[in-house]
This record gives structure tokens, sequence and C-alpha cells, in this order.
């Protein structure tokens, strides 16, 4: 019975630990996600690859600007941003991004890059930045906490 209780401690400690890896809290700041997220939101972030990412999902990504010499910055200088996809590598960039993107009317979004879009009307998205890395993706929102 003893040897029961520690495997089962033992069990229920290594399901905790996987889903702390699996899952993150993030706080909102700023007003890009008006009115979807408010500023103090907590949101629940689902860790992810690729695979699960598609058009429409709210993401929080790294955005890390570049030091002086045109690096990008230490990743304790990295800024954490939330926005909506707005188009998957292969689909037309839409009309309103192509100056950010420097994209030609009827190009598609390249392998490995993302379309992101705030939902307010004053987001810093890739309309003034360009594509987003596919690999700087932290997660995909699964639900607002508060």
């Amino acid at each position: 019975m003893r040897y029961l209780v520690i495997l089962l401690s033992l069990a229920a400690a290594a399901g905790i630990a996987a889903a702390r890896r699996r899952f993150v809290v993030v706080r909102v700041a700023g007003t890009s996600m008006v009115p979807t997220y408010q500023p103090g939101d907590r949101v629940l972030i689902r860790r992810g690859r690729r695979a699960v990412l598609r058009r429409g999902q709210v993401v929080v990504f790294r955005r890390r600007p570049p030091d002086s010499t045109g690096r990008p910055a230490r990743l304790r200088d990295t800024e954490w941003l939330i926005k909506r996809i707005a188009a998957m590598p292969g689909d037309a960039v839409p009309d309103r991004v192509t100056a950010g993107t420097r994209a030609a009317p009827g190009d598609v979004v390249p392998a490995d890059r993302l379309v992101v879009l705030g939902d307010g009307p004053n987001s810093s998205d890739s309309r003034h930045w360009g594509y987003l890395p596919v690999s700087e993706v932290l997660g995909v929102v699964v639900r607002r906490l508060s």
C-alpha cells in the first residue's frame, strides 16, 4: 500500500511538471488586442509547434528588437506580444499588410512566416514590421483566466 501511494505521488508530480511545460499564463499589457483582451487580463497559453497554428488563432510570440549591432537582443530583453494570425504560409498576403511586408498584390506568405494583426485600431503588427517567423511563437491562447 505504501508503495502504491509513493507511485501515485510520483505520477501526479510528473503530470504537473508536464502540464507546466505545456501551458503558461501570460498577463496582457497594452491595448493592441482590445476589445478581445484588455490590459491586465491573464490568458492561458498552450505551447505548441507550427502544426497547431491556424488562421484566426491568437498567439503569443517574442519580438526581440535588434541591438545596436543589428543582432537580436538578449532573451531577457525579449518583449512578448499577443496578436491574431491573419495569414499562414502559402496564403495570399492581405492587402492591408502589403506595405509592411513589402509584398506585391498576389504574393503569398513565405514558408515559416505568419502575418499577425492586433484586434485594436492602434496595433503595431505585420502592417508595420512585416512577417513574423513561426519560430518566435510561444503558443496559442486557450482562454482568458481573468
